[in-house]
């Protein structure tokens, strides 16, 4: 944890507890903090900051000179349409995609999705994962995430409205590669002005898409493909590797930090 996240119901003025019992052992057991000890914390939602330990008890920690002035980091503007991986791989994906700062998580159903995914326990855990990830990130604001069990009608009736700057969806065995993808977006608003040093940064930032699907552990099938396709999501590779879905998740929503 690089901070600690707690609700708001935990705050009064100046002070709050922490009473999550892994928070308590991180603190005891990794970061080895006592009374009088700094940490850094946030309120779920609010802001970031810091705060002195008072008091520390078996089941709660009372925190004191609470100074939550910090602004969390803005989220990307980006929404990830994943196909519901297993569940042992589920939370790590939660986890980083929260961390890297996604703004909005579809997990949907596709062709090679099993119909048992839908019934794990992990899907009742979503919180949890995100709180790890939102304390991994040092952020305090959680994506929206949503389940679609109906892959084509919700393609159909739904995608297009969720696109606000193109769209991508990964695909292995595309002609086009993400990053020439990516040069093509800036070439083209490079003509249509002449543009200063400052234009041509913006251009590079908002050549990224805002919407990005990807596929769980064997990727789309080629009907998945076309019908994304038909509403606007252009297929892109990111290498001649076929990587482990989370792979492919970490390397391609790097590019929004670089």
């Amino acid at each position: 944890m690089n901070c600690l996240l707690l609700p708001a119901e935990n705050f009064s003025q100046d002070s709050a507890t922490i009473n999550n019992l892994s928070q308590i052992n991180h603190i005891n057991d990794v970061l080895t903090a006592a009374v009088g000890d700094t940490l850094k914390i946030g309120q779920l939602g609010g802001n970031l900051g810091t705060a002195m330990i008072e008091e520390v008890a078996a089941h709660r920690i009372q925190l004191g000179d609470v100074q939550l002035s910090v602004v969390p980091p803005a989220k990307l503007n980006l929404t990830v349409i994943l196909a519901l991986p297993r569940p042992k791989v589920l939370r790590r994906l939660i986890m980083d995609m929260t961390a890297l700062g996604v703004r909005d998580i579809i997990l949907i159903n596709s062709y090679r999705t099993q119909k048992s995914y839908w019934q794990s326990p992990m899907l009742s855990r979503l919180d949890e994962f995100v709180l790890e990830g939102l304390q991994q990130g040092v952020d305090t604001v959680a994506p929206r995430i949503t389940l679609q069990k109906r892959f084509k009608p919700f393609v159909e009736d739904e995608l297009a409205s969720l696109i606000t700057n193109r769209a991508i969806v990964a695909h292995p065995y595309s002609d086009l590669s993400f990053s020439q993808y990516v040069q093509q977006q800036v070439l083209t608003k490079q003509e249509q002005t002449a543009p200063s040093l400052v234009e041509t940064n913006s251009a590079n930032s908002t050549s990224l898409p805002s919407l990005v699907c990807i596929g769980a552990e064997g990727g789309w099938i080629d009907y998945e493909i076309e019908l994304l396709a038909s509403q606007g999501c252009q297929a892109v590779h990111i290498g001649p590797r076929i990587l482990r879905t989370e792979a492919a998740v970490n390397v391609i929503l790097g590019q929004w930090l670089l």
